[in-house]
């Protein structure tokens, strides 16, 4: 059953700023899963807890704090920088899970956690850092022939396949989003990857893990 996202009196997610970004939000650990500001992640809720946090965002916000667990286990420490995420598409099944799509609007650093609600956790965040990811960014300057190369043996030498004509296809801002989602690296690498302060210090830092480098 497709239900109808609840109004908001948030803008549309490419028109919201700072003041629009809340001090404290609902976290949803998710180990390997990687949200990029401007990217686009789908997923499954199917967990009571997440449930319930989906839910009280689209009655009010539609904003979650995608983070990373440190570890596979989403109850222990989380690592301090995340990405907000917007409900731009929701369908719920006949068995009461959702099929979720959230759009990454910006990045936000955990100052800290500040309780739980309905089984998920709370944090309070703070985005002031990471402005620029609110605003249309430099066009990124990197080798693009030499990423998508080395992305292709990258997922040779791993037996993986993806769509290559979407990848070739894709803009040079788009490729830098992409890529780093739907690639699997580790959860340490892909916080690296977040973190990275630039579109071109991401094309690097991307680089250097699909050429197999120790450091980036």
């Amino acid at each position: 059953m497709t239900q109808s996202v609840p109004r908001s009196t948030l803008p549309k997610y490419r028109d919201m700023t700072l003041a629009d970004i809340p001090p404290e939000i609902g976290l949803f650990p998710l180990g390997g899963a990687l949200m990029l500001p401007r990217g686009k992640l789908p997923l499954n809720i199917f967990e009571p807890r997440y449930l319930a946090l989906f839910q009280d965002a689209l009655a009010s916000n539609r904003l979650v704090g995608m983070v990373q667990p440190r570890d596979d286990d989403d109850e222990t420490e989380l690592y301090r920088i995340g990405c907000i995420g917007r409900i731009t598409s929701f369908t719920e099944r006949s068995d009461g899970t959702y099929a979720v799509t959230l759009s990454g609007i910006a990045r936000f650093r955990l100052l800290r956690e500040s309780g739980i609600q309905a089984g998920y956790r709370l944090g309070r965040i703070d985005c002031s850092s990471y402005a620029d990811d609110l605003i249309e960014p430099d066009v990124p300057q990197f080798d693009r022939t030499r990423l998508i190369e080395s992305l292709r043996n990258y997922f040779q030498l791993r037996g993986l396949s993806t769509r290559w004509a979407l990848i070739e296809q894709m803009e040079d801002e788009m490729l830098l989003v992409t890529l780093p989602m739907i690639s699997p690296f580790p959860n340490e690498q892909k916080q690296l990857l977040l973190e990275a302060r630039s579109l071109d210090d991401r094309a690097r830092v991307l680089l250097s893990m699909l050429e197999g480098n120790d450091s980036p």
